[in-house]
């Protein structure tokens, strides 16, 4: 930790960890004063320390959140085969999603941060490998701001960080189905137009699914901060929860997810096309889903008299 954080009471060093996850998770105002009594710390030690911990944990998470190396890429992409079914999606590098995190809206422009289910919320893009640790987080869009949108705002987007090439992540109907400028397979969209299309929604949503569980065990381990409102700073909120993914990546949580009680995020019909213009829509990646769609529904080891004909 840095020197600002040692400069603290000599019991900081400890109490910090607890009340930089305890006291963001409720009122501030009450848990902050709880959190001083209970260690004998002045109040504005207290919210000193959240602060200080919450900011060095922004310099180091990019040691627990990041992408995985080339040579770890096969193995990505074997654990995406294994959670789809079928080794058309040893080519998955991540599964992709939004999380709302429920939040005290500002007192101005708090309308941007109502989204659809009507509550006040800031959005968690997360991207996750195959264990259900988290490789990427772009935390902080108010809630009214479509997935898709999240998406081309995110660095991960518009720098094309990831996947590397040949590579794609794995989205639901929220977003657009792309090849660049980064490949994004989505499902097709209900109903569809045959069994092959069916063949692949079913092993796209074994393999997707993960993400699903990535924040369903983040919930669970921080009920206090996901289950409720943040009662924060939006502008501060964000690095909060980049601490909690933090902290549950580093740790190597495998808990097993709670059943959810809260709304869970509903695909939105029509964002898959949804591209933003005819620049946008060349990049499609339609031709790649149809080639993997063809390779989950093609025959294996035909006889060799049925090699020659052709099958739907």
């Amino acid at each position: 930790m840095g020197s600002g954080l040692r400069r603290e009471a000599p019991c900081t060093s400890w109490v910090s960890c607890w009340v930089t996850v305890a006291v963001p998770a409720r009122r501030l105002d009450t848990l902050s004063q709880v959190t001083a009594d209970i260690f004998a710390m002045p109040l504005t030690t207290v919210c000193r320390t959240v602060h200080n911990v919450v900011e060095e944990m922004m310099t180091i998470l990019h040691r627990a959140i990041h992408f995985p190396k080339p040579e770890e890429m096969e193995e990505v992409g074997a654990g995406f085969a294994r959670l789809a079914g079928h080794d058309a999606f040893r080519s998955a590098a991540g599964a992709i999603d939004g999380c709302h995190i429920r939040i005290l809206p500002p007192a101005e422009q708090n309308k941007c941060y109502f989204n659809q289910k009507l509550f006040p919320s800031i959005l968690l893009q997360g991207i996750c490998d195959p264990r259900g640790a988290f490789i990427d987080v772009y935390i902080g869009n108010p809630g009214s701001v479509h997935d898709a949108r999240v998406l081309r705002r995110s660095p991960m987007y518009h720098q094309a960080l990831y996947p590397p090439a040949g590579y794609f992540l794995l989205g639901d109907g929220g977003y657009p189905c792309l090849q660049r400028p980064v490949a994004i397979m989505t499902p097709y969209r209900q109903p569809v137009a045959s069994q092959v299309e069916a063949r692949y929604n079913g092993h796209h949503a074994r393999g997707r699914n993960i993400i699903e569980r990535a924040f369903g065990i983040l919930k669970t381990h921080w009920r206090s901060i996901f289950l409720r409102a943040l009662e924060i700073r939006p502008l501060f909120a964000p690095k909060v929860i980049g601490a909690c993914c933090n902290i549950c990546v580093a740790a190597g949580d495998i808990l097993e997810e709670e059943e959810e009680e809260e709304e869970e995020e509903e695909e939105e019909e029509g964002s898959e096309d949804d591209t933003g213009n005819a620049d946008e829509r060349d990049l499609s990646g339609n031709g790649v889903r149809r080639r993997l769609a063809a390779q989950l529904s093609a025959p294996e080891g035909l006889p060799a008299c049925l090699g020659e004909h052709d099958y739907l």
